[in-house]
């Protein structure tokens, strides 16, 4: 998605645990901003100079956080679970700007309505094995498509990464208005 928008990057894979016990107590965006946060400390470890972007998401059903299943009848469950409901996707990105240790940070919210979804339906997705690396048990971009009936708020939230938030705080604090 970053390329996208134009960006040249390099990606290097953080070791972080996303299922954090001691984040549970907070908000969701705050749950993905700290794991987000997490991240990019433990990459600006290996680096004098660079501008370290991380970046998580958390699914989110009647308050119950819904992360990545651990085999197919977890996602059997989390498909079922959503399906006819509305849950929350949280993306929290956090930017750190070295030697500088400038550091900017934002979350979005979208909030994504299933459709009733049938058994088969579900079965049926569970076997091409897309759900089982991804939080809640889908991808928007993925067959998992036609289960949404509504969205509100950022597509790109969904696929993982809100890119027009996340353009709009770089813009305002990266840009000077001669680069415009």
């Amino acid at each position: 998605m970053l390329r996208q928008i134009g960006l040249e990057f390099v990606v290097d894979v953080p070791r972080v645990e996303e299922n954090a016990a001691e984040l549970r107590h907070m908000p969701p965006g705050t749950i993905a901003l700290e794991l987000a946060k997490k991240k990019v400390r433990q990459i600006a470890d290996k680096y004098q100079e660079a501008v370290i972007l991380g970046a998580d998401t958390i699914v989110v059903l009647a308050g119950r956080i819904l992360g990545k299943p651990n085999n197919e009848a977890q996602a059997k469950e989390m498909l079922a679970m959503l399906s006819g409901r509305t849950h929350e996707v949280f993306t929290g990105f956090a930017i750190l700007k070295l030697p500088e240790q400038a550091w900017l940070t934002d979350v979005e919210r979208t909030a994504v309505t299933f459709r009733t979804l049938s058994e088969q339906e579900i079965e049926d997705y569970i076997r091409t094995g897309h759900p089982m690396d991804k939080a809640g048990a889908y991808g928007i971009q993925d067959e998992s498509a036609v289960f949404v009936e509504k969205i509100e708020g950022c597509f790109y939230n969904v696929v993982g990464f809100p890119l027009s938030r996340f353009y709009q705080v770089c813009k305002a604090n990266f840009l000077t208005h001669n680069e415009e």
